[in-house]
């Protein structure tokens, strides 16, 4: 279960990354937001997220299980959606200068993670569920670490920048076929 959820982690946040990238970038060339509330605020957006999610998941509860994995569509029409808008424009992060505004982009940003982490929760127990957020939770350190880190190189911000529009998509539709037909 560990590796399944790092796995979901990382292809869902892909995006994120790019975003605490720029974000670090903007902490060490400004001083806003300050790496704590980068922190701070990834650690409060992932946990509205898993959140929200558990209580969708919850409220499949009445849906049959044969009939949950068609929830896998929704992120593998975020990823054709992905593949078909990508025009290699990016988005640009608004100025943000606290943790709430960190929080806040990463909620925004994460209806792909509610997408994905809704039918993972509905499939298993309570203690896998457990797992699964220790396990996003150790997540959320190591994609602020390399955000830093990565925010440190200009050199390494353009190739995830130039490769992110088509990764993202293709790891969304990677996941919801893996929902779909259980790979």
């Amino acid at each position: 279960m560990v590796a399944t959820a790092a796995g979901v982690f990382a292809g869902t946040n892909v995006d994120d990354l790019v975003v605490l990238t720029v974000l670090f970038l903007s902490a060490r060339a400004t001083g806003r937001p300050r790496p704590w509330h980068i922190w701070a605020g990834q650690y409060a957006g992932i946990a509205v997220l898993v959140a929200a999610s558990a209580l969708a998941a919850l409220g499949l509860a009445v849906v049959p299980d044969g009939w949950v994995r068609f929830l896998g569509l929704i992120p593998l029409a975020l990823g054709v959606k992905g593949f078909v808008t990508a025009d290699g424009s990016g988005e640009p992060v608004p100025g943000v200068t606290g943790w709430v505004s960190v929080a806040g982009i990463t909620i925004a940003n994460g209806a792909d993670n509610i997408a994905v982490y809704t039918p993972l929760l509905r499939t298993v127990g309570a203690a896998d569920g457990l797992v699964i957020t220790a396990v996003f939770a150790v997540g959320v350190a190591l994609w602020c670490l390399a955000g830093s880190w990565l925010g440190a190189h200009p050199r390494v911000i353009a190739v995830v920048e130039r490769f992110g529009r088509w990764l993202v998509p293709g790891v969304f539709v990677a996941l919801g076929l893996l929902i779909l037909f259980g790979l």
